[in-house]
């Protein structure tokens, strides 16, 4: 784990095998939760990818990320392709889903996102949440490849102005990972993505991990712990 905590990114090969990642692909395609273009919210309430999230390799790598244990409260489905593409600027990810509204110090802006409360964290909360991007297909340079500015999410919560800054002069990697293969990463990396330039589709599945459920100030994180298919 030196490379998370030094880079706040890793890439671990070979994680599942063809075979489980073709049956997770599948499971999802035939999913009856709603979809938009870009992929699926709530993806933790396919069995399958439920099943994904706390499996052994995964959990695993979870809590010796996190020190005191690991569980996922929530999972993306990211289906980027030809027929459905798109940019994403250099950001942090600092919005963690919540049971209710309350006002706390360092917490805010709040907004509602398919139906679940969110709030942009301070950085001693996202400190302590993990994202494992499972990888579906090949993610390469031409089919819109996740960047990372490494070592950002040192930094702490960044304006926009800052994260601008931070770019225009930290070399940015690009996080190339097969079929079958994970990207640990800290929500408070900056990071990006361009368009695929590809006909190969980059499909991903985001699962985020915290250690502890209770936060800051009676916060409490929302679990997305409904199986539906």
């Amino acid at each position: 784990m030196g490379s998370l905590d030094r880079q706040g990114f890793e890439i671990v090969l070979n994680v599942f095998s063809p075979q489980e990642i073709d049956s997770v692909a599948e499971s999802i395609s035939l999913s009856s939760i709603s979809r938009s273009r870009a992929g699926m919210r709530h993806a933790l309430q396919v069995a399958a990818v439920r099943s994904l999230a706390e499996s052994g390799p995964l959990l695993k790598l979870a809590a010796q990320a996190l020190v005191h244990g690991a569980f996922p409260f929530r999972a993306t489905l990211f289906d980027k392709s030809a027929q459905s593409n798109w940019l994403v600027v250099w950001h942090q990810d600092t919005a963690l889903p919540l049971k209710q509204r309350r006002e706390v110090a360092g917490w805010g802006p709040w907004s509602v996102k398919a139906e679940t409360i969110c709030a942009h964290a301070p950085a001693s909360a996202l400190e302590q949440v993990l994202a494992v991007r499972v990888h579906l297909d090949d993610s390469n340079a031409e089919n819109g490849v996740l960047k990372i500015l490494p070592g950002t999410h040192l930094s702490g919560v960044l304006s926009d102005d800052g994260i601008h800054e931070l770019a225009a002069r930290t070399p940015a990697v690009e996080c190339c990972v097969p079929a079958g293969g994970v990207l640990l990463m800290r929500p408070l990396v900056v990071h990006a993505s361009s368009k695929t330039r590809s006909a190969t589709p980059r499909r991903v599945v985001h699962i985020e991990y915290a250690s502890r459920t209770c936060l800051d100030g009676g916060l409490e994180l929302a679990v997305d712990n409904l199986s539906r298919i």
